[in-house]
């Protein structure tokens, strides 16, 4: 299938010419990336002859907060609505063997057997993070293929709030209901980056403490400063008994209209798109690093005098940037 066949096929929907794409994408071989330039031209010329109807949604949280399980139910809530929906969850690739699960399928079994959901575990491939290099080109495929609402989640370590929060909508970050326990663990930039904070398994002998928990996260958010038009609030829900999710999906409704009444959204969208662009130059500019033979072979060179202190690392970094 070539590229405007693929393009047409995504374009109208079909999940198997989207899975290919995703595919082609993140394919790092140089004949690929040039077909998947040209794909994503089109689907760039379509996407920017349409409003912005979808809704990109990143979810994060600690190991053990229910992501999946939120996600699923979730999901499953927005299709009662009438909504596509498409879950790109972010899979870290082991950095010894460099492989990856890549099972989030089988822990939301009940939304990949729906026909208008799509659900792709992406490796992150080392990437800086936790997210995956191609996580943006992703959410434009999903976006041209005609889904409402795109949910990245991320695996909740290292840089991945932040990362996923540059390129997305609205930022939701999952707690567990331990009472402010974990509180004094939370950093205060993922707590500005949070548009809305999650206390999942609200349920059994744990609604209780969750209450107490939702109580001292919403005092720890008035000390914070945040956006104009918006005041994150603190919901309560548990995943599993399939409680407060329709709280969840009025509250994101609600955002994103205050976010497009006060020209934010649309001011976010462009801002994501210039960071973006660097992300891709700074990606460039390193491969030309270990594919051009001559830049390659004087870059092994300058590797080599720094680890011998013949230059200093300022230096050879000139040295390479003079010859770029």
């Amino acid at each position: 299938m070539n590229q405007n066949d693929l393009a047409a096929s995504v374009l109208t929907g079909n999940r198997r010419a989207l899975g290919k794409a995703i595919t082609l994408i993140e394919s790092s071989l140089p004949a690929h990336q040039e077909k998947a330039k040209t794909l994503l031209e089109r689907c760039l010329a379509h996407f920017a002859s349409t409003p912005h109807r979808t809704v990109r949604i990143g979810i994060t949280g600690i190991p053990g907060v229910g992501k999946s399980t939120f996600i699923e139910a979730f999901g499953m809530y927005l299709l009662s609505l009438g909504k596509k929906i498409a879950v790109l969850a972010v899979d870290p690739s082991s950095p010894v063997a460099g492989g990856s699960i890549l099972g989030d399928k089988t822990r939301m079994e009940l939304l990949s057997r729906e026909d208008n959901a799509f659900i792709r575990p992406s490796p992150t491939s080392g990437a800086l993070g936790g997210v995956a290099h191609k996580t943006r080109e992703t959410m434009l495929l999903c976006e041209s293929a005609g889904y409402d609402v795109v949910l990245v989640e991320t695996v909740g370590v290292g840089q991945s709030e932040y990362e996923v929060a540059s390129m997305v909508d609205m930022f939701l970050v999952l707690m567990m209901p331990n009472a402010g326990d974990e509180l004094q663990g939370i950093k205060k930039g993922i707590m500005e980056l949070a548009d809305a904070l999650i206390v999942n398994k609200a349920d059994g002998d744990s609604e209780s403490l969750a209450t107490r928990t939702q109580a001292q996260y919403k005092s720890a958010l008035h000390l914070l400063s945040h956006q104009e038009f918006w005041n994150p609030p603190v919901l309560l829900c548990s995943a599993l008994k399939n409680c407060g999710i329709d709280d969840v999906w009025d509250m994101i409704e609600d955002y994103v209209t205050a976010s497009k009444q006060n020209r934010v959204f649309d001011g976010k969208r462009q801002q994501q798109n210039q960071d973006w662009m660097k992300r891709l130059l700074h990606d460039l500019l390193e491969q030309k690093l270990y594919t051009d033979p001559s830049i390659k072979e004087h870059y092994a060179d300058m590797l080599n005098k720094v680890r011998q202190g013949e230059v200093t690392p300022f230096t050879a970094s000139k040295s390479l940037l003079d010859r770029l």
